[in-house]
C-alpha cells in the first residue's frame, strides 16, 4: 500500500502529534501495533521492508491481519488529517457545516439541523464562492421535501440565480484546464493551440462586461487566471508584466489576497519573474524571486512546498544569463532537496536545465550524463511527445561534440524511427532540418568546405520560423561551426 507510505512520508510535525492524540483517544495501552506500524513507516519511508514488519507484529503467518491493520491505519491518518483542517479553508468550513446538518436532520432535530445549514450558506456566501453555495441551496432544496417547516420557492430562486454564475466559473474552468495542461506539459518548447485561446479569449471578455464581474472576487480571480494564460500563450511577455505588476498591486491595495486564494498570489508572483526575464530584465527577475521567497513563508508555509521548485527556476533561468556557475550550483541544490525529490515531473526538467548549462559550458560528458538521467526520470514519459523530439535532437548534437561517432549514428536512426510522424509535420520539421545536418556532419571530414552541408546549414539558421524554442540553441551552434 504505497498511498500509506507516501502520506506518512509527507507528514509534518504538527500532522504527526495530532495523529499520536487521535489515535490515543481509544486505546492509551503501551502495545499499541498501529503507532508501532507508523513509527516504523515514517523511520524507514526509503527502505521500507514489508517482511520484517509482518514479522515484528505478527509473526510469518498472519499477513492479513497486517493488512487489517495497514487499512485501519489508513483510515485514521484520514480522519486525523480531516479533522485537524476542518477550518483550514472555506470549502472544509461549509462542508463541516453541512454534515452537522445532515446529522441533525436524521436525527429529526430540524431546528439544529437549520442552523448549522445557515451557518454554512453565510459562509460560503462571504467567500463568494459560487460552487459551496450551489450545495447549499441544494440542501435546503432537499430539506424542504423532509419537512414543512422550508418553503423550498426562495432557494430554487436563489439557486438559479447562482447556478448563471457558477456557469460562467465552469465554462472558464473548462477551457482554462486545457490551457494549462498544455503550458504544464510543453513548458514552452511546443507550438500554440490558438483555438483554444481564442475560446478562453471570447468567454473572457463576455464576462468582463457583466456588472458583477466587477463586484465577484471569484470572477476577478477567474478573468486574471485566463488573461495571464492567455498572454503567455501568446508569449506577450510585455504586456503579460505590465498586467501582473497592475494585477498583483491592485489586489494588494484592496486586499483581495487571503489564505483561501495564496495559491494565486504565489503563482502570479512566479509569472512577473518569469515575464521579467523574458523581457530581459534579470535583475527585476531576480528581485521578484525573493518576493515570492516571502510570499511563500506566508500562512505558516502553506504552500511553500508546492512553490519550491518555481523559486528555484526563477533563480536558476535569473543566474544563467549573469554566471552559469551559480546557476548550476542553485540546480545542484535543488535535485538533491527532498520536497523536489518527491516530484519527478520537475527532476526532469531540473536535469534538462543541466544539460544545457553544462553543454553551454563546454563540459560535454557532464551534459550528456544529465540528459541520459532525465530520460531515465518517471516524469519523461509523460512530457509532451515535441518536447521530447528536442530533447532527442539536444542528445544528437552532445554526443557530435563528444565525438561519439558510432553512438551518434546510431541513435540518428532511432530518433527518426521512433518520431517518423512528427518530424514530417510543420512542427518538427526544424527538427528533421537539424537531423539531416547532423548525419551529414557525421561524415564530413571538412563543414567549411562541405557545399551540400554549408547549404544544409544555411537553411537551418535563416528559416523565418527559426524560434529560440530549441533546447540548444541550433543556430549559435551551427554559426559556430562555420565561423
Amino acid at each position: 500500500m504505497k498511498v500509506l507510505q507516501q502520506i506518512i512520508g509527507m507528514m509534518n510535525k504538527e500532522e504527526v502529534r495530532h495523529l499520536k492524540l487521535f489515535m490515543g483517544r481509544t486505546n492509551a495501552g503501551e502495545e499499541r501495533k498501529d503507532v508501532e506500524l507508523f513509527d516504523y513507516i515514517r523511520q524507514h519511508n526509503e527502505d521500507y521492508d514489508e517482511t520484517k514488519i509482518q514479522h515484528k507484529l505478527y509473526g510469518p503467518r498472519d499477513k492479513n491481519a497486517l493488512y487489517r491493520l495497514k487499512n485501519r491505519l489508513l483510515e485514521d491518518i484520514g480522519k486525523s488529517i480531516a479533522l485537524q483542517y476542518i477550518d483550514e479553508s472555506d470549502f472544509n468550513s461549509v462542508v463541516h457545516q453541512l454534515l452537522l446538518s445532515r446529522f441533525f436532520l436524521s436525527k429529526s432535530q430540524s431546528q439544529i439541523a437549520f442552523h448549522y445549514l445557515g451557518r454554512a450558506e453565510k459562509k460560503a456566501a462571504s467567500a463568494d464562492s459560487p460552487e459551496l453555495l450551489d450545495l447549499v441551496y441544494g440542501e435546503y432544496v432537499r430539506f424542504s421535501q423532509e419537512t414543512l417547516e422550508i418553503n423550498p420557492s426562495e432557494y430554487i430562486k436563489k439557486r438559479r440565480a447562482n447556478r448563471e454564475t457558477l456557469n460562467h466559473l465552469q465554462e472558464i474552468d473548462d477551457v482554462l484546464a486545457e490551457v494549462v495542461y498544455k503550458v504544464r506539459t510543453t513548458q514552452n518548447f511546443t507550438g500554440q493551440d490558438y483555438r483554444i485561446i481564442e475560446s478562453l479569449r471570447k468567454k473572457v471578455n463576455e464576462f468582463s462586461k457583466q456588472k458583477a464581474t466587477r463586484n465577484s472576487i471569484q470572477l476577478r480571480f477567474k478573468i486574471y487566471h485566463s488573461l495571464s494564460r492567455i498572454l503567455l500563450q501568446k508569449q506577450d511577455f510585455v504586456l503579460l508584466e505590465k498586467y501582473l505588476e497592475q494585477t498583483f498591486e491592485e489586489f494588494s491595495k484592496e486586499g483581495l489576497f487571503s489564505r483561501n486564494n495564496h495559491d494565486t498570489k504565489l503563482q502570479l508572483l512566479t509569472y512577473l519573474a518569469n515575464a521579467q526575464f523574458k523581457n530581459k530584465k534579470f535583475e527585476q527577475s531576480l528581485a521578484t524571486a525573493t518576493r515570492l521567497k516571502t510570499a511563500m513563508a506566508e500562512f505558516g508555509g502553506l504552500l511553500h512546498d508546492k512553490y519550491l521548485f518555481f523559486y528555484y527556476n526563477i533563480l536558476v533561468i535569473g543566474y544563467s544569463e549573469k554566471d552559469r556557475g551559480k546557476a548550476i550550483e542553485i540546480l545542484n541544490e535543488a535535485k538533491d532537496n527532498t520536497v523536489i525529490k518527491k516530484l519527478p515531473f520537475y527532476l526532469v526538467f531540473i536535469f534538462l536545465n543541466l544539460t544545457v548549462l553544462n553543454f553551454d559550458n563546454g563540459n560535454y560528458k557532464q551534459a550528456i550524463r544529465n540528459l541520459v538521467k532525465l530520460t531515465m526520470e518517471s516524469g519523461f514519459a509523460g512530457l509532451d511527445r515535441i518536447l521530447r523530439m528536442k530533447i532527442a535532437v539536444a542528445e544528437l548534437i552532445i554526443r557530435y561534440e563528444l565525438q561519439d561517432i558510432d553512438t551518434l549514428e546510431r541513435r540518428l536512426e532511432q530518433v527518426k524511427k521512433e518520431f517518423a510522424d512528427l518530424l514530417r509535420t510543420k512542427e518538427g520539421r526544424r527538427q528533421n532540418e537539424m537531423i539531416a545536418a547532423l548525419a551529414m556532419m557525421s561524415t564530413s571530414t571538412s563543414i567549411r568546405r562541405d557545399k551540400n552541408l554549408l547549404k544544409k546549414i544555411l537553411k537551418i539558421t535563416s528559416a523565418a520560423s527559426a524560434k529560440t524554442n530549441d533546447i540548444i540553441d541550433y543556430n549559435n551552434w551551427l554559426n559556430g561551426k562555420i565561423n
